[in-house]
């Protein structure tokens, strides 16, 4: 067993954990019980359909040899050179109706995985840049990063789930301190959120570094992917994506929050770090 699969059971179980046990400081046995009925939801959906769910939240179309196949002619052979040198099967490929330029990869393993490219990172990179990007994505699909993702992303909603659980029953009380439990439900209300972001982004941020050094790896060059960062770093900016907090660390570049709150929610370290350690490998 991987150390990362033991990663992700304990992710599962935490999340489950989180649920009941919080469930039932608030609600008691009733608490306790929708906790678990809460939990088993999202474990069951954040393992099997998370892959889904992203692709179908940026309306993602099939890329293959008869649906988009100028897109599937020029990235395909990438993504299969690529696979073949990392001991990969063949993903499933994807195209996002997006000026914005991205990417990401989705999948509970390697023989459930999926690439997809926004149309706009196609329009902007040349086919080394995107080999680059390619080899990051399969970097996470190689290290199995993605479920670790999609559990920690799964357990940050949890919370969140929790402290608005909170919120509505401390806040419905009828006793004299009802004022003085409104209160602790409001700040856990803002709170919690924030510390389950913190344990999704933690995750995240380190996973970016590994996989932009697989591309390295497996690319036999830091370049192609310093020239791509670059690029998407330059038109992000110009261009930004708009993306849910829980599918935004699957992309290559950080999209657009609407947070405010800079890097402390950021689900991937500054570019300018990124690039500094990936020129350190040349």
């Amino acid at each position: 067993m991987s150390f990362n699969t033991i990663k992700t059971a304990a992710l599962l179980a935490l999340l489950s954990a989180v649920l009941i046990v919080g469930g039932g400081a608030i609600a008691g046995d009733n608490g306790m019980y929708i906790g678990l009925a809460i939990a088993v939801v999202m474990n069951f959906s954040s393992y099997f359909f998370s892959d889904k769910i992203a692709l179908m939240s940026y309306s993602a179309q099939p890329v293959s040899e008869t649906e988009n196949p100028e897109v599937y002619r020029r990235v395909a052979p990438i993504v299969r050179n690529l696979c073949q040198r990392m001991g990969l099967p063949m993903p499933k490929l994807w195209i996002i109706p997006e000026d914005s330029p991205n990417a990401f990869a989705t999948g509970r393993n390697p023989q459930h995985a999926s690439v997809a490219f926004t149309s706009g990172i196609l329009r902007i990179m040349d086919d080394r840049e995107i080999e680059g990007v390619v080899a990051h994505e399969l970097g996470h699909v190689l290290h199995r990063d993605i479920l670790i993702s999609s559990v920690a992303a799964t357990l940050a909603a949890a919370i969140t789930l929790l402290a608005r659980f909170a919120f509505f029953f401390e806040g419905g009380g009828r006793s004299d301190d009802r004022r003085g439990g409104a209160l602790s439900a409001i700040a856990m209300m803002i709170l919690a959120p924030i510390a389950a972001m913190l344990i999704q982004m933690a995750i995240s941020r380190s996973r970016e570094y590994e996989a932009d050094a697989a591309s390295a790896k497996y690319t036999g060059t830091p370049y192609e992917l310093i020239s791509g960062l670059q690029k998407l770093e330059s038109y992000s900016k110009r261009i930004p994506m708009e993306a849910t907090p829980s599918t935004a660390h699957l992309f290559i570049m950080k999209p657009r929050l609407g947070l405010g709150l800079g890097n402390l929610f950021s689900t991937h370290p500054p570019t300018e770090e990124r690039i500094r350690r990936l020129q350190e490998m040349r």
